[in-house]
């Protein structure tokens, strides 16, 4: 019996064997390396913190912004007159807490001791009256109602300095503490009431906050609008993800900072460049969109990929790839 053509046979059997198994786990390194997610593109509502009427709108949809790119403005009259009068107030508030840190003028003071010489004078000569009469109604010279004018007199001047007396001394020390904190927060609050008004003013105009493409315009000239009514759809083109889900065995692999190519189907032969940025902790199901008929009821992770390179062709939910880079 010629066992030649049976030996071969069983090395090509073999051959084809290890062929088979290394095909094998050459598939199952290069699923271990890539993972399948959509692109996410964020977008920002832009509004304005303040009510008032439209003036002018400056861009339109499909509009490419960067920071600080003019929107739209509203008519700033209403604005200016409120920002006026707090001004206005402040002035005044300001006046009146510069003089109660100064104390009573130089004048106040002597005012106020000169009425305390003159209440004095007047006791003095009460002080008089009343004696004379004092003396004069035993012997029958002076009445008892004369005397009794008397005697009222001379307390109503004793009274009367007594309170100018009181008021010298305020003047001399000056305004209490409770009055001078009670001026300190009056003039805190006229200065927030400017500081309210200027920014309001600056919330006239709208602004960009980052780069990107306006997708939606909601205002017109003319229009009114409240405060935090969207006028704005901002689509950013900085930053832009890869959201994409992996499981337990490739965790590995796509760990944060991993270097990572991504492919989408309108550029299969020109991959992005990229990097992990995120894995999330915790583990959930595979979502319905990029589910496989082998990970229907697998147990992933959620993981954050930053496209380096992105360009106009990377669009909101497009599927894509992501493979490590080796």
């Amino acid at each position: 019996m010629n066992k030649k053509p049976v030996v071969i046979a069983v090395i090509g059997i073999g051959l084809a064997l290890a062929a088979y198994v290394w095909s094998g786990r050459g598939n199952s390194n290069d699923k271990a390396l890539q993972a399948y997610g959509n692109v996410d593109i964020r977008d920002v509502s832009m509004a304005f913190r303040v009510a008032g009427r439209v003036a002018q709108v400056a861009v339109d949809e499909g509009a490419v912004v960067k920071p600080g790119t003019l929107l739209a403005t509203l008519d700033t009259e209403p604005l200016l007159n409120n920002l006026h009068t707090a001004q206005a107030n402040l002035a005044a508030v300001s006046a009146r807490n510069a003089m109660i840190h100064l104390g009573y003028r130089a004048q106040d003071k002597a005012q106020a001791k000169s009425r305390v010489d003159a209440a004095e004078a007047a006791l003095q000569e009460a002080e008089k009256q009343w004696k004379r009469q004092r003396e004069l109604t035993p012997e029958g010279a002076a009445t008892q109602h004369a005397l009794d004018a008397a005697q009222s007199a001379r307390d109503q001047a004793a009274a009367q300095l007594a309170i100018a007396k009181q008021q010298l001394n305020q003047q001399l020390e000056g305004y209490r503490k409770e009055e001078v904190a009670e001026s300190d927060g009056l003039l805190a609050q006229a200065k927030a009431a400017v500081d309210a008004a200027q920014l309001a003013l600056r919330d006239a105009s709208l602004v960009a906050t980052g780069d990107g493409v306006v997708l939606t315009r909601a205002v017109e000239p003319g229009s009114m609008v409240q405060a935090g009514t969207p006028a704005f759809n901002i689509s950013l083109t900085r930053p832009v993800w890869i959201r994409a889900y992996v499981g337990e065995a490739q965790l590995g692999h796509f760990s944060p900072g991993a270097k990572v190519s991504i492919s989408t189907d309108a550029r299969p032969d020109k991959p992005y460049q990229g990097v992990v940025g995120f894995v999330s902790p915790t583990a959930e199901f595979t979502p319905k969109n990029v589910e496989t008929a082998d990970l229907r009821t697998s147990l992933v992770y959620r993981i954050r990929v930053v496209v380096q390179d992105a360009d106009s062709q990377l669009r909101q939910g497009m599927p894509a790839t992501v493979k490590v880079a080796q």
